[in-house]
């Protein structure tokens, strides 16, 4: 169940948003507030999962008011739904990390397409183990055909992913790995995780010595190529 607070100094405004709500399933309006000091008691008393702020309300703005709820609940996600099209205001709350901007007039379907995004992102979330580039990629809006082109910018037999990995875990280490220490930390075999490195020293991010022991033929170590 997704929690909603309307933040909403039209009373008339916030009724037509409430009726937009109860036409999604699973999502529930919690409060509807008419100013940024009621806004934060109804945060303080409710939990609350989105809030739908307008920018400009009687005693503060929509930009200093998202900081004060999110020290109060850090995990609150917004959509702004305002006729505020400045580009410092914009740009403020955009990088504020708000979930969506709806200018007014609100269009019915641009309002329900808006929840039922963030709806969707939260179910992912919720569902979600760890995390992979490609749920990731769909979370965050990354076009398919952005995808596409950067898995083909590696050659067949390399997985971007698996190359990722390998490129990580050799970053940190001053001391190099060996091709079996490697297959061990990403959990292949040896022989996966030599294909792996030596692509990499082919595309000069990776370079390679031979390491002398005291018994037995010397050992191959990989160390990433910070001359680069």
């Amino acid at each position: 169940m997704i929690r909603v607070l309307i933040v909403e100094d039209d009373f008339r405004i916030a009724g037509i948003h409430e009726g937009f709500l109860k036409e999604i399933p699973e999502v529930v309006v919690v409060g509807n507030v008419l100013s940024g000091s009621d806004a934060v008691k109804a945060v303080q008393a409710e939990k609350v999962d989105l809030v739908l702020l307008d920018v400009y309300l009687p005693d503060i703005t929509g930009v200093e008011l998202i900081p004060k709820l999110r020290m109060i609940r850090p995990e609150l996600d917004f959509i702004i739904i305002s006729a505020a099209v400045e580009h410092d205001v914009v740009s403020r709350l955009l990088n504020q990390g708000v979930t969506d901007y709806i200018i007014k007039p609100v269009k019915k379907e641009r309002f329900i397409e808006a929840v039922a995004r963030f709806k969707m992102k939260t179910k992912r979330i919720g569902d979600a183990g760890d995390f992979d580039q490609a749920l990731l990629d769909r979370m965050l809006g990354v076009p398919a055909e952005a995808v596409r082109t950067s898995q083909a910018q590696t050659p067949k037999g390399i997985d971007p992913l698996t190359l990722d990995k390998v490129r990580n875990t050799l970053k940190p280490l001053e001391a190099g790995i060996t091709a079996e220490e490697m297959g061990e930390q990403i959990g292949a075999s040896r022989t996966t995780a030599r294909r792996y490195l030596e692509y990499l020293i082919s595309e000069n991010e990776a370079i390679a010595d031979l390491e002398y022991g005291a018994v037995g033929r010397p050992e191959r170590k990989y160390f990433m190529n910070r001359n680069n």
